[in-house]
C-alpha cells in the first residue's frame, strides 16, 4: 500500500506507459507485479532470513556455500523470471521501468537482504556490460546474466587502497589473442564466489602495462569464473578464485571474498584507460540500489517493532487509563514509531523519485527533456543513497529501542535489522564521498541548472501546501527550502575555490 502510494499519488507513474519501450508498464500491470513480488518475498525469501544469518556462508576446499535454502530459493526467484524484469527484451529481458524494478528490490531487501545482493550486483554488471561492453561481449553475455544462469560482480578495491582506485595494483598483461592474463588481488568482494549459479562474471579494474599512473591508468576487464566458448557453452575454470570470506557485523548470507587473480583471461571491457568511467556505471546503478537496500531495511525494521508494540503489554495507557496496554499506547514508543514511518516515506519517495528520473532520461520523448531528467537523476543519486542508508540505520536503531532489553537479544530478530543496516552507508561509496560528490560535482554538473531547478519545484510544491494548508509544518518547509537555496547558491558561486565547501 505504502509503495503504491508513492508510486501512483506522488509520482504518477501511469506517464511511463505513455513512453517509447514502457507501453505495457501500466498502473495495473505494475500492480500485479508487485502483488507477485510481495508472495515471493514473504513465502520463499523470508523464512530463510533469520536461518540463513545464523548460518552464513561457508568457505571450504576453495569454494562459496551459501546458507541451506539460499540456492532452491534462488532458483525459484530465477525461475520465475524476476532476474530480468528491467532488463532489455533484446536480451531476454522483460523491459519494465527502473522505477518497477527499485520497487521489487525494496520489498526483496526487506524480507532477505543478504539475499538481495546476488541478483543486484548481476544486475549492475549488466548495466556495465550493456553500456559499454563490445556487441560480441554482449551477445555472448547479457543473455544468462538476464536470465539469471549466471551472476555478477564488481571487483575494485584492494589491500592497499579503499576508495582511492588511483592506487590499485593488479595487472592486465595483453596475450597474443587480444585477452589479458589478469594478475593481483581484490578484496571486499561481494557474491565473488557462491553455489547459486553456474557461473561468476567479474568486473575488475586493472592496469595495462604502459598504462598511466593513477586513475587515468585504469580499464575494465570482463573475467569469468569458468570460460566461455563461442557456443556460450562452459569451458575450464579460470585462474581465480576465492581465498577466504569476511566475518562480518551483518548480512552473514552474503559472501564478502578476498580474491585471488592468478593469471585468469579476460576480454578488455571498453576503451582502454578508460575503465573507471565505465565502472561508474555500475557503480552509480549500485549506489542507487544500496539507498533502496537502506528503504528495505528500515521497513523491515519498524513492521517488526510495531509488531512487537502492539503485542507487548506493561504499564498505564495515558489515553485510556488501561493497566496492562500494549506499549504501542506509551507516548515515547509512539513517537519513535512515527520518526521511523515518516522517514521510510521520505526515504521511498526520493529512491523511487529517483527511478523515475532514470527512466524519462533514457526514454523521454525529446532530447532536451532527456537531458533535464538525467540532470535529476545524477543530483538525486548521491542524496538517495546516503540519506536513505542513514534512515535505514537510524530506522532499525529505533527498532532496538521500541523492544527494549528485548531488542539488544538475538532471538527477538530486531538487532539482526540494525547489523544488516550498517554495512549501507559504508559501501558503494561512503556516505562521506556521496556528500563530496554532491557538492563537488553534481550541484555544478550543468552550471546549477539541474539544482536550481530541483528548487524550483520545491518551492512550487510550498507555494500549492500554503493555499491548503499553514501553520508550523508549512513554516518549517519554508525555512528548509529557503536553507537549501542559500547553501546551494553559496556552494556554487565557491565552484573556483572547492576547499571553501570542506571548510564548512
Amino acid at each position: 500500500k505504502d509503495i503504491n502510494f508513492v508510486l501512483n499519488e506522488v509520482l504518477d507513474v501511469s506517464g511511463l506507459a505513455k513512453l517509447p519501450g514502457y507501453e505495457d508498464a501500466t498502473p495495473d500491470t505494475i500492480q500485479a507485479i508487485l502483488e507477485e513480488a510481495a508472495k515471493l518475498c514473504e513465502n520463499v525469501l523470508f523464512p530463510l532470513n533469520r536461518s540463513g544469518d545464523e548460518e552464513g556462508c561457508h568457505y571450504e576446499n576453495g569454494v562459496v556455500r551459501t546458507p541451506k535454502g539460499f540456492k532452491h530459493a534462488y532458483d525459484q526467484f530465477r525461475d520465475g523470471g524476476w532476474t530480468a524484469v528491467t532488463c532489455d527484451p533484446a536480451f531476454g529481458g522483460q523491459g519494465l521501468p527502473a522505477t518497477v524494478g527499485f520497487a521489487i528490490q525494496e520489498m526483496i531487501t526487506a524480507a532477505n537482504q543478504a539475499f538481495g545482493m546476488y541478483p543486484g550486483l548481476s544486475h549492475g554488471a549488466y548495466e556495465a556490460l550493456s553500456r559499454h561492453g563490445s556487441d560480441d561481449l554482449k551477445k555472448l553475455y547479457l543473455p544468462k546474466l538476464t536470465d539469471g544462469t549466471w551472476s555478477g560482480t564488481m571487483c575494485l578495491t584492494e589491500p592497499q587502497c579503499g576508495t582511492d582506485l588511483g592506487l590499485i595494483r593488479t595487472k592486465a598483461e595483453p596475450r597474443s589473442d587480444g585477452s589479458y592474463d589478469i594478475t593481483g588481488t581484490k578484496i571486499f568482494i561481494s557474491a565473488g564466489d557462491h553455489d547459486l549459479t553456474d557461473n561468476v562474471i567479474h568486473l575488475v579494474l586493472a592496469r595495462t602495462p604502459d598504462a598511466p599512473k593513477g586513475v587515468k591508468g585504469i580499464s575494465l576487464f570482463l573475467t569469468p569464473k569458468f570460460a566461455v566458448k563461442d557456443d556460450g557453452s562452459l569451458g575450464d575454470r579460470n585462474a581465480f578464485r576465492p581465498v577466504g570470506v569476511e566475518h562480518k557485523l551483518g548480512i552473514h548470507a552474503s559472501p564478502t571474498c578476498v580474491m585471488s587473480y592468478e593469471g585468469a583471461r579476460a576480454e578488455l571491457v571498453g576503451r582502454p584507460n578508460e575503465g573507471l568511467a565505465h565502472m561508474f556505471v555500475m557503480m552509480n546503478a549500485a549506489r542507487l540500489a544500496v539507498g533502496v537496500e537502506g528503504v528495505g531495511v528500515a521497513e523491515r525494521a519498524y513492521q517488526h517493532a510495531l509488531a512487537y508494540a502492539l503485542e507487548r503489554r506493561q504499564g498505564r495507557s495515558v489515553w485510556t487509563g488501561e493497566q496492562g496496554a500494549s506499549i504501542f499506547d506509551h507516548p515515547d514508543v509512539r513517537r519513535m514509531l512515527g520518526v521511523m514511518k515518516t522517514k521510510i516515506s521520505a526515504a521511498r519517495a526520493i529512491c523511487l523519485s529517483t527511478g523515475v528520473a532514470a527512466d524519462l532520461a533514457r526514454h523521454a520523448g525529446t532530447e532536451g527533456e532527456r537531458r533535464r531528467r538525467k540532470g535529476r537523476e545524477d543530483l538525486f543519486t548521491p542524496i538517495a543513497k546516503a540519506w536513505s542508508t542513514d534512515v535505514g540505520c537510524e530506522v532499525a536503531s529505533l527498532g532496538v529501542q521500541v523492544h527494549n532489553g528485548m531488542g539488544f537479544i538475538e532471538e527477538t530478530g530486531a538487532a539482526q535489522y540494525y547489523r544488516d543496516a550498517r554495512i549501507a552507508p559504508i559501501y558503494e561509496g561512503t556516505n562521506g564521498i556521496q556528500a563530496m560528490d554532491l557538492v563537488g560535482r553534481k550541484l555544478s554538473m550543468d552550471g546549477g541548472d539541474s539544482a536550481k531547478a530541483l528548487i524550483a519545484d520545491i518551492k512550487a510544491t510550498l507555494t500549492d501546501l500554503g493555499r491548503l494548508y499553514s501553520g508550523k509544518p508549512v513554516e518549517r518547509f519554508a525555512t528548509a527550502v529557503e536553507a537549501v537555496e542559500d547553501a546551494t547558491l553559496w556552494l556554487l558561486d565557491r565552484k573556483a575555490d572547492p576547499d571553501a565547501a570542506a571548510d564548512v
